[in-house]
């Protein structure tokens, strides 16, 4: 049996498938039919596909959102999985985090040449007595654990990013990223529409039949990072959040200011306070831009995505831009347009 280790103890605690439809629709939710799978940025209608499988034929939410974000680490991106840009030293490093309804958690920081950092984690969480692991030690773990070390080199597109990137040396990140076509080597797939090859860091949060939660987190980091720097990703409570009896909570852009308000445990206690998933996540920004002040919060991009127990989801971003995935029964898989707080 597999021993798992939870990340607060209760005294701690507070208090078959449709066809797709690539069409924005309002950041509300309706009247929740379970499962529900809600993920990050474009991307995220691919990663659905994969958790849903799991979903609709009454699987867990934990291996749903493994088996999701799984599909985003492999696919050619400037921002998740090993294709992504690399850091100023021309290597790159992957972070994940994943939590279960147990408030069992895992995640890896600093990770080279493992293709999915995301199942690094899960084993972290399953199988040894921590919840983080970081840089080589990381590493060695994964190799024990039967993950294949990855050649050390860069992906075509990356190699080209790189070399541009070293003319000036700049580290100036660019807000939605994710929308802005950064890898016009590849084209978009055939089944889907023009404007949807593109990606972030990818979170995925669920709510399978039983009612059970579950949320992973996966990305690259920022392009061009110093050596070693570490984002919100991996850090559960600040990029990933879950409470069995509440709901969970994911967070994607700049994660340096996510981690200052511990971004998704504070999403989800404003749901604990009986907010919507929605009026949690615009919570959360506006505790940002209190923080920042809104002439520095126009210079970054922080966006939440929120399930809650009843299987209420939402959506909320700083500026305008993000989109997020909803794959339901009642629903479909469709890519829900995010309402945002600042004009910048």
């Amino acid at each position: 049996m597999i021993h798992r280790r939870t990340f607060l103890s209760k005294t701690a605690l507070v208090g078959l498938a449709p066809i797709f439809q690539h069409a924005f629709s309002k950041n509300t939710s309706n009247k929740a039919t379970l499962p529900v799978v809600l993920s990050t940025w474009d991307a995220g209608v691919r990663a659905n596909e994969a958790a849903w499988k799991i979903l609709s034929s009454g699987g867990h939410a934990l291996d749903a959102v493994e088996a999701g974000v799984k599909v985003t680490e492999l696919e050619q991106n400037c921002c998740v999985g090993l294709g992504a840009n690399p850091d100023r030293e021309g290597k790159v490093t992957l972070d994940a985090s994943i939590m279960d309804h147990l408030g069992n958690c895992g995640a890896v920081a600093a990770l080279e040449r493992i293709q999915h950092p995301i199942s690094v984690a899960r084993r972290v969480m399953e199988k040894t007595p921590h919840t983080f692991l970081v840089g080589q030690g990381a590493q060695q773990f994964a190799i024990s654990e039967g993950f294949p070390l990855m050649p050390d080199q860069l992906s075509p597109a990356a190699q080209k990013a790189y070399q541009e990137w070293l003319k000036k040396s700049e580290y100036k990140p660019i807000i939605n990223i994710e929308n802005q076509q950064q890898t016009p080597y590849l084209p978009a797939p055939s089944h889907l529409p023009d404007g949807t090859w593109n990606h972030d860091t990818i979170g995925m949060i669920a709510i399978d039949q039983n009612g059970n939660l579950s949320g992973s987190c996966t990305t690259s980091g920022m392009g061009f990072k110093m050596r070693g720097r570490v984002g919100d990703s991996p850090v559960i409570g600040a990029g990933l959040y879950v409470d069995n009896q509440v709901g969970a909570a994911t967070a994607t852009g700049q994660g340096e200011d996510i981690i200052r308000i511990c971004g998704s445990f504070l999403v989800v206690e404003f749901m604990r306070q009986g907010l919507h998933p929605t009026e949690a996540c615009k919570k959360a920004i506006e505790r940002l831009i209190q923080l920042k002040g809104k002439e520095q919060a126009c210079k970054i991009q922080a966006c939440f995505i929120a399930i809650d127990k009843k299987g209420n989801y939402g959506g909320y971003s700083l500026q305008k831009g993000f989109t997020f995935a909803v794959y339901q029964a009642n629903g479909g898989n469709r890519l829900v347009k995010s309402s945002h707080i600042l004009p910048c």
